[in-house]
């Protein structure tokens, strides 16, 4: 039997031996949990619930009705490798979500941070490394080996392209086609997202200050304005150069835009 201590089970709930239950956990009616899962304390498992493979979550999980998580990636190369997903503590998983566990060809691993909100028909697919504080609006889709850093926000409808990297506290506006790289900070919108600019609302909202905000404004017009006579990598270095000069933030973004991606880099559209 399932290790179910304090928890409350619903008896219609199938839960096959060897899942580990949470002390103080609910699983509501008509869940399925398969034998290698694992929930944490506290969780909320309201109805209707499938959890399978070797998936992990976190304390304070409230997960809804016809969440699907765990189960095989949407990948033809995918041969039943023994893969997982783990899942952070305090998440919110909404109606119809679906996350799928890692690949040989990825890092065997789907990982979703802490304190992250789902909303209806979300979906994460195999390999994504989702930060903390991460909030994915409706039936936004990710694709394979996506990663989204800390407190990025992806407007609902939204679509992320394979390897794309979706840098912290940038936030996409909804139906957006994203194919390429978001910068850390940065707003982008579109049927084939464009950069527009940074998320200056959303940083003043978690506290940065007015000298970090303004250096960033500075940093991106630099790299970013119009009338730009060199190339971005030229202008990348310049900066680099310079870099005792900047904050922790510009840091994180130069290092960003240097770091090796399998996409380019999104940039706003030419006037």
């Amino acid at each position: 039997m399932s290790k179910m201590n304090t928890s409350q089970i619903h008896p219609t709930a199938i839960i096959e031996d060897g899942a580990i239950i949470g002390d103080g956990t609910f699983v509501g009616p008509y869940c399925c949990i398969g034998p290698k899962v694992k929930l944490g304390k506290d969780c909320r498992l309201i109805s209707h619930v499938s959890l399978a493979g070797d998936i992990t979550i976190g304390d304070r999980a409230t997960i809804y009705p016809f969440a699907s998580l765990g189960h095989p990636p949407q990948d033809l190369k995918y041969h039943g490798e023994a893969s997982s997903t783990i899942i952070g503590t305090d998440a919110t998983i909404r109606e119809y979500v679906t996350i799928h566990p890692g690949t040989e060809t990825g890092c065997m691993l789907t990982e979703v941070g802490d304190h992250c909100l789902l909303m209806v028909g979300a979906h994460i697919a195999h390999d994504c490394r989702v930060g903390n504080h991460v909030i994915l609006a409706n039936n936004v889709a990710l694709a394979g080996h996506v990663t989204v850093e800390d407190h990025a926000i992806i407007g609902g409808l939204s679509a992320v392209h394979q390897f794309v990297r979706i840098g912290k506290h940038a936030i996409i506006g909804g139906m957006s086609a994203v194919e390429k790289d978001v910068i850390p900070y940065g707003t982008v919108m579109g049927e084939r997202a464009s950069l527009q600019g940074l998320n200056i609302i959303g940083l003043r909202r978690r506290g940065f200050s007015a000298k970090s905000i303004q250096q960033l404004m500075n940093i991106y017009t630099q790299l970013f304005g119009v009338n730009q006579d060199e190339t971005l990598a030229k202008r990348i270095e310049k900066l680099s150069l310079d870099s005792h000069h900047y904050g922790p933030e510009v840091l994180y973004l130069i290092d960003f835009i240097k770091a090796d991606s399998k996409r380019p880099l999104c940039l706003p559209k030419l006037a």
